[in-house]
């Protein structure tokens, strides 16, 4: 049975659930406006002794931070390991998760084992101008105070098109309602150069799950990383778009268990 935990950061507390096992810890970080509970379909199809730590990042779920403190994402990360005493872990990144985990990855390559990416992001990645405006679409009504025109402009964003047709959408909005929305008003995160900049250097064997109707920006972010990365293998999932998480829970638990077994 999970159980929770709590871990003090600088300028923050990072909360998840985490379950002892056999083997190396499979960590698993979210998306934006989620929580680890976007991981609990793929938790419930991995095998029961597959041991785990999923989180909920900074300034999301149940996790807390300082207003306005500087902060990285990565380096969260690593007092999350260092806290559990974690010398060596697979890492399981979705969308924003996906960037922590590729920039934690290629900053400590020897804490991480195996890396899994699902539809990625990757930090300092240049938005075509379609994102940008529909970005800056939704944070004007959050800065504006209207959360709730934020979080409907969200839902309908193309990036979750597909997840919106599928039996998880209930889910999906439940998790938008209850996201603060904090970050469009203001996100305290360092900045940082490209990754895929030195994507090239990525040494450990990489899984990359991906949905062929997911949005352009996410599409081409994926392109890259296969094409920038020999150690990058992918599979690409007809009809499923960017929240596979959500959408083919099953399908990819099996796949992350089958690479982690390295069948």
């Amino acid at each position: 049975m999970p159980r929770n935990l709590r871990i003090p950061v600088e300028g923050g507390t990072l909360a998840g659930d985490w379950r002892d096992g056999t083997g190396t810890p499979l960590v698993l970080i979210h998306g934006f406006g989620g929580t680890r509970e976007d991981w609990r379909g793929v938790i419930g199809n991995l095998p029961t002794d597959r041991p785990f730590v999923a989180y909920d990042q900074r300034g999301f779920g149940a996790s807390e931070t300082e207003p306005g403190h500087a902060y990285s994402h990565a380096d969260d990360l690593l007092a999350l390991l260092d806290s559990r005493r974690i010398a060596q872990a697979d890492l399981c990144g979705m969308s924003l998760g996906g960037a922590t985990a590729l920039n934690f990855a290629l900053d400590h390559p020897d804490r991480v084992r195996r890396l899994v990416l699902v539809s990625p992001l990757v930090v300092g990645w240049t938005w075509t101008s379609d994102w940008v405006a529909r970005w800056k679409a939704i944070g004007t009504a959050a800065r504006s105070g209207d959360m709730a025109r934020a979080r409907d402009l969200w839902w309908a964003h193309p990036l979750f098109e597909t997840v919106r047709k599928s039996a998880a959408a209930e889910q999906m909005r439940t998790s938008i309602e209850a996201f603060s929305g904090a970050q469009w008003i203001h996100d305290a995160q360092r900045p940082a150069q490209p990754d895929t900049d030195r994507v090239s250097a990525l040494s450990m064997p990489t899984l990359l799950l991906t949905g062929e109707k997911d949005v352009t920006d996410f599409r081409m972010i994926a392109d890259a990383l296969l094409a920038l990365s020999p150690a990058v293998t992918r599979i690409d999932h007809e009809d499923a778009g960017h929240m596979l998480n959500l959408e083919l829970p099953r399908t990819i638990a099996e796949e992350i268990e089958a690479f982690l077994q390295n069948r």
